[in-house]
C-alpha cells in the first residue's frame, strides 16, 4: 500500500472520529467518494492502526443504526417546504 493512501486513511479516521460524520459527509469534505471512504476505514485502516479503526466502525455503526431517522427529517422538511411555498424542492 503506497505512503498517501496510508497517511489519507489515518486522516479520514481522525476527522470521522472528530466529528462524527457519515460516510457521505467525509467524502464531500475530502473530495473523494464514497467507496473510497468506505474502503479506507473498513478494509485500509485495520491494517495500519486496529485501535484507530474499531473506534471508526463504532461511530459508522452508530451513523448506520441512525440513518433511517435523517431519512426521515429530511422527507418531513421537504414537505413541510412544500406546504408552506407550494413550490417544490
Amino acid at each position: 500500500m503506497q505512503n498517501y493512501i496510508r497517511k489519507r486513511a489515518v486522516k479520514i479516521a481522525q476527522y470521522i472520529i472528530k466529528t462524527s460524520n457519515t460516510v457521505r459527509q467525509t467524502a464531500e469534505v475530502f473530495g473523494i467518494s464514497k467507496s473510497t471512504v468506505h474502503k479506507d476505514v473498513t478494509e485500509r485502516l485495520p491494517h495500519i492502526n486496529k485501535e484507530l479503526a474499531e473506534e471508526v466502525k463504532k461511530i459508522l455503526e452508530q451513523n448506520k443504526a441512525e440513518r433511517h431517522i435523517r431519512g426521515g427529517e429530511a422527507t418531513r422538511k421537504k414537505y413541510a417546504a412544500i406546504k408552506n411555498t407550494g413550490k417544490k424542492i
